[in-house]
């Protein structure tokens, strides 16, 4: 039996406005949860949980979701670099101070 999953309330609340957002997109395009959840490959109740941003659905269900709805391509851009400002602050800071081009041994000026 798997352990239970107890996320912090900052990814609870993440899930729900993606769930909320996933939502709204399925009104928007006036689609019902029946199609959606054809199209996503799961079933409407697997939808609702969706829509509640329940953590125990796997990420899985939710890219179908958002592939069901034309909106698939956004999840690529979350972690992606470009995205990532901590990242490259780090990144940046752990840049050396100098740069220094080794010599080649043997030198013909040696002598």
């Amino acid at each position: 039996m798997p352990t239970p999953h107890n996320p912090p309330a900052a990814v609870r609340r993440g899930l729900r406005k993606l769930g909320a957002d996933i939502h709204d997109a399925r009104r928007r395009r006036k689609l019902t949860m029946a199609v959606v959840a054809q199209r996503a490959f799961t079933s409407r109740s697997t939808l609702q949980r969706v829509k509640a941003g329940d953590t125990n659905v796997s990420i899985g269900i939710y890219a179908g979701a958002l592939q069901a709805l034309g909106l698939l391509e956004g999840l690529g851009q979350i972690a992606d670099i470009s995205n990532d400002i901590v990242g490259q602050a780090l990144a940046s800071a752990d840049l050396p101070k100098r740069v220094h081009l080794k010599r080649p041994t043997g030198s013909p000026h040696a002598g």
